[in-house]
């Protein structure tokens, strides 16, 4: 960071501590603290959670000790070390590939293409994937972003119309110790028909659980003196406490997988699914994940990640904001993958983002697979009458009618609100519960068609957009939220990490507003988040000392991230590992979720 500070603030890990003296004892970051065999069980405070060799885990988070005593029991802790164990050296392996093919990539100035070296997966017409159970074959709406750990709006959830409902320990959770242990409790309590008033979950919206990508780990427990992955910690708690009544109830284990990036990646996938229904006495084939392709690199091997699932899979889905950060992840140094501003010339209609929906369609149904569009993050204003309201439903309506016509047989929206237009509007355009029977035999799609960037340029509207959303996101990181609320419509780390790259980017390039032609430097963004401040002020509306610390801490990160050299691969591994968000832990473990609630008071 450059050494005169913007803003005026101090430096940030001096806010940050200032942000842990107000008001409040010093909170320590997240304790590591090492648990022996004799202390194990009595930090559970449950004695049949007993020692398990090689484990370490930290105490309950305040105020969840029934939470942490029924998901970390003996038997679940030697699940998840055996877990950890048998494939740690596997995650660490793709891990080590992901950055290698972006070495080479960065080395040789190559550019991604259809592999030779499986194109008799691709080129061999008769192989389908295993069809999907009876509750999966209607997709049509489901809800996305829905972070368990918000208890109300779960089960708001449960009780919608809604065919499935996306529970999100990924883009729209941010993963405390809290937030974890707080939402695989609460995925156990709906599945065992603990919620009152909520339907049985044989007859709720099915659960498509969507643990944490292979970039994440989980700081609070460790596994053979190692932090345990963050898939592995929660699938394999949903699995150990869920997968079987799920099964039993003919209502999954589904999931979603996030980030995957190879063919490789959903090999191993594989792998652990056929591992754990063979641990478990489960059907081998009873799991069922849909892997979302939101990396251009994946974009090249969908066939290939169908193929490595074929028992497993259902399907694959395709979402705007992810997909687009990633060509400035792997291409962002090079001129010509320079993306305009998304606010004004990055939408679904464009040929890259439209080539790449067109092939997932083709893809899947020529395999058998369901395929699966991205969410609708407008929300619906209260007034039914208000011209506001018939805009927002128009849009959305417009917009999800386009991804029907290109074959999709499901997608999500965040507003619930939204389900049964939605619905009504699969009913109108399509014969049956899926699309699957549209092959678009007819299309070809090529490897330009995939990397052809969008015309257009740089707008300051799109600039101070962006850095408003990347702002806001670490501030809500920063308070225990996954996604939040601004300019009607939901905010979550597929918005962050395309706003924060855009905005590195531009600096790297050093582009031209289209208004006046000044150009994007690193003292512009400075000067833009400091004039920012009192907008983002009253956007979240600060009322303490300790809020306005807690907004320049999350401005001054953000300014970290953009001005790095080298692009920082995810956003939120970034701030996962980073001491402010850490520290900030304790603080809010206590509070109230503040994503969650009455829709409404969001607007």
């Amino acid at each position: 960071m450059n050494k005169t500070q913007p803003l005026g603030m101090p430096k940030r890990v001096l806010c940050s501590h200032t942000l842990l003296k107000t008001n409040k004892p010093k909170v320590r970051p997240v304790p590591k603290s090492i648990i022996t065999n004799r202390t194990l069980g009595e930090s559970c405070k449950n004695d049949s959670a007993q020692a398990v060799s090689g484990v370490e885990l930290d105490p309950p988070p305040p105020g969840l000790e029934l939470e942490h005593r029924t998901l970390f029991t003996r038997e679940a802790l030697t699940f998840l070390a055996d877990l950890t164990t048998t494939f740690q050296d596997e995650v660490d392996r793709v891990l080590k590939l992901r950055t290698l093919r972006k070495a080479q990539l960065d080395l040789t100035g190559d550019l991604p293409g259809f592999s030779a070296a499986t194109a008799h997966i691709r080129d061999d017409p008769d192989w389908r994937v295993s069809p999907v159970p009876g509750r999966l074959q209607c997709r049509h709406v489901d809800i996305g972003d829905l972070a368990p750990c918000d208890t109300d709006r779960f089960c708001q959830a449960l009780k919608s119309p809604a065919q499935g409902i996306q529970v999100d320990f990924d883009d729209g959770n941010c993963p405390t110790y809290h937030n974890q242990v707080k939402g695989i409790y609460n995925v156990h309590q709906a599945v065992h028909n603990q919620f009152p008033n909520a339907p049985p979950i044989s007859q709720a919206p099915i659960l498509m659980l969507r643990p944490r990508a292979w970039n994440m780990v989980e700081h609070c427990m460790m596994v053979n003196g190692k932090e345990v992955p963050g898939p592995l910690h929660d699938f394999g708690l949903l699995m150990f406490h869920n997968g079987s009544l799920l099964f039993q109830n003919q209502s999954g284990p589904f999931f979603y997988l996030s980030k995957v990036e190879s063919y490789l990646e959903a090999r191993l996938w594989n792998q652990i699914f056929t591992w754990t229904e063979q641990k478990l006495g489960l059907p081998v084939g009873c799991i069922k994940a849909t892997v979302l392709i939101e990396n251009v690199l994946a974009s090249f091997e969908m066939e290939e990640i169908l193929f490595e699932l074929k028992d497993h899979s259902a399907g694959l889905n395709c979402g705007i904001w992810d997909y687009s950060a990633s060509f400035v992840n792997k291409f962002g140094h090079r001129p010509d993958f320079l993306l305009p501003d998304r606010s004004k010339y990055v939408n679904m209609e464009k040929r890259f983002l439209r080539s790449y929906m067109d092939l997932l369609v083709q893809t899947c149904h020529r395999r058998g697979a369901l395929a699966t569009g991205g969410m609708a993050a407008l929300l619906l204003p209260p007034d039914k009458d208000s011209a506001l309201y018939s805009t927002v439903l128009h849009t959305v309506t417009r917009l999800k009618l386009l991804e029907i016509k290109a074959g999709v047989d499901g997608f999500m929206v965040y507003d619930m609100d939204l389900i049964e237009p939605m619905q009504k509007l699969f009913q109108a355009h399509t014969m049956s519960d899926n699309q699957l029977n549209e092959l678009r035999s007819d299309l070809r799609v090529t490897r330009e068609d995939l990397l052809s960037m969008p015309a257009g340029g740089v707008t300051l509207f799109g600039l101070k957009h962006n850095i408003a959303v990347g702002v806001l996101f670490i501030e809500a990181w920063l308070t225990g939220r996954g996604h939040f609320f601004y300019k009607g419509q939901v905010e979550d780390s597929a918005t962050a990490e395309i706003s924060r790259s855009q905005v590195w980017q531009w600096i790297r390039h050093q582009v031209r507003l289209e208004d006046d032609g000044t150009t994007v430097t690193r003292a512009l963004v400075q000067d833009l988040v400091r004039e920012m401040m009192g907008h983002l002020k009253e956007t979240i509306r600060c009322k303490t000392v300790r809020d306005e610390q807690r907004l320049a801490t999350a401005a001054a990160m953000f300014l970290e991230v953009v001005q790095r050299t080298d692009f920082p691969e995810f956003l939120t591994t970034y701030l996962n590992l980073d001491h402010t968000f850490l520290s900030s832990q304790g603080q809010h473990q206590s509070l109230e979720l503040r994503g969650g609630g009455e829709l409404q008071s969001k607007l």
